[in-house]
């Protein structure tokens, strides 16, 4: 994802002159090609991500559209109060772009698991959150961030995810995609899980159940007309993300639910259980330490239309 986000970059900053991007001392091999080709719009703030947020605010505010780019655990936790002070509260117009959801930096341990990040980006005023699915949302992502008004946060996993969606995309802030129809079940994923919950629609499928499956991109505002035709249509919704259980996806359609007094279809929440994993390894090890393997989740899917009576 991160590639095809900074050739979008890239394509944009030819012809839009205000585009600056903002790095906390990483991510060199894949932002070489925009330094060396505008060399006066890209910074190495260093590792100080506080003050690159407070700096991409001010260039916001001079009417500048700067990207901000960092590992996601750094991009978000370690300069909160100034996304919150200098960004929100002045609506300022920063594209905060983050690598690496969920596990994909693995092998650098818990300091670098972000879990955390869609919930405490998502309750900050004024913030809209996009969580790509695939290289083509990624791209469609970061185009539209930058004619989107107001601070948004982006959500990009690390490096070879498979492209799900073709190139002509059809993509909007806001609302979601669907990736195929279905009629007895909806799968709603955001971000990286995209690949594993195709995988496992396939699964279902095989099994009989014909699934609807969903990527909802922007966490916030999420498209509560996609969302509202899911709720009166299917007796059993499952949200799949790469996030903790508190906070991300499933917490957001739990809370529009309730308010919209939607009670016809079963939600039920695959996520992050709510403690943190020690252990170093594989993105794909420590997905299924937690239960998101594409078997561990076509199983607890199958258990739980079984407890419902609905197969």
């Amino acid at each position: 994802m991160r590639n095809a986000f900074i050739q979008k970059l890239m394509e944009l900053a030819e012809h839009e002159r205000d585009l600056i991007l903002l790095t906390g001392d990483l991510g060199f091999k894949v932002l070489d090609k925009f330094r060396d080709k505008y060399p006066k719009r890209f910074f190495n703030i260093g590792v100080a991500e506080a003050n690159m947020a407070s700096i991409a605010a001010g260039l916001a505010l001079e009417g500048k559209r700067p990207f901000m780019y960092s590992i996601a655990t750094f991009a978000t936790m370690r300069c909160y109060e100034q996304i919150r002070n200098d960004i929100c509260f002045h609506k300022a117009n920063v594209k905060i772009v983050s690598v690496g959801g969920g596990y994909s930096y693995g092998p650098n341990g818990p300091s670098h698991h972000a879990l955390t990040d869609i919930a405490i980006m998502r309750a900050l005023p004024e913030m809209t959150v996009i969580s790509p699915g695939d290289p083509i949302e990624a791209a469609c992502a970061t185009q539209a961030a930058y004619h989107y008004p107001g601070p948004v946060y982006i959500r990009l996993g690390r490096s070879n995810e498979p492209v799900i969606h073709p190139k002509d995309l059809k993509f909007e802030v806001g609302k979601g995609i669907i990736v195929q129809e279905g009629e007895d079940i909806a799968l709603i994923s955001t971000g990286n899980m995209l690949e594993t919950v195709v995988s496992v629609s396939k699964s279902l499928s095989s099994l009989g159940l014909s699934v609807r499956v969903v990527s909802l991109h922007t966490v916030k505002p999420l498209d509560e007309q996609l969302l509202k035709d899911c709720f009166t249509n299917f007796p059993a919704i499952f949200t799949i993300e790469e996030h903790s259980i508190i906070g991300g996806l499933g917490s957001a359609l739990l809370e529009f639910a309730v308010q919209n007094d939607f009670n016809h279809s079963k939600l039920k929440c695959i996520a992050v259980p709510d403690h943190t994993i020690h252990e170093t390894g594989s993105h794909d090890y420590l997905k299924k330490i937690c239960g998101l393997s594409p078997e561990q989740i076509v199983e607890r899917i199958q258990k739980t239309m079984k407890e419902l009576h609905l197969c």
